[in-house]
């Protein structure tokens, strides 16, 4: 089983003005932009931005969310947190597909996404 990069996630509490932000300061192309979610990119990289409240995406301590396609997202928990990793919350069954928000050994948040 393979693991591929999908995006960098960012959480902010204006999403359209920090797409702008990186649209206008970094000319990367907006592909989708709503008021809780953006999708942009720039060449190979893809970022996206996720409303979060304020009192959320001002903390400290929050850092991007790197998000990994995987094939079986239930193998991929199991395997990470054999590792040492935590889980955060219940793996989400959505209509698109499975997702699972875990946390490193260090504390940093990883996303899984198992396409439906």
């Amino acid at each position: 089983m393979t693991a591929s990069f999908k995006w960098i996630l960012q959480l902010h509490k204006d999403v359209p003005k920090a797409a702008r932000f990186y649209k206008q300061g970094l000319d990367f192309t907006i592909n989708v932009c709503t008021l809780r979610w953006a999708e942009l990119e720039s060449g190979p990289l893809k970022l996206a931005l996720m409303h979060s409240s304020s009192e959320v995406a001002g903390q400290k301590g929050y850092s991007s969310l790197l998000s990994f396609t995987v094939t079986d997202i239930n193998k991929s928990v199991s395997k990470l947190m054999a590792l040492g990793a935590e889980l955060d919350g219940p793996i989400k069954y959505e209509v698109h597909g499975k997702v699972a928000s875990m946390r490193c050994i260090d504390g940093h948040m990883l996303g899984l996404y198992e396409p439906a």
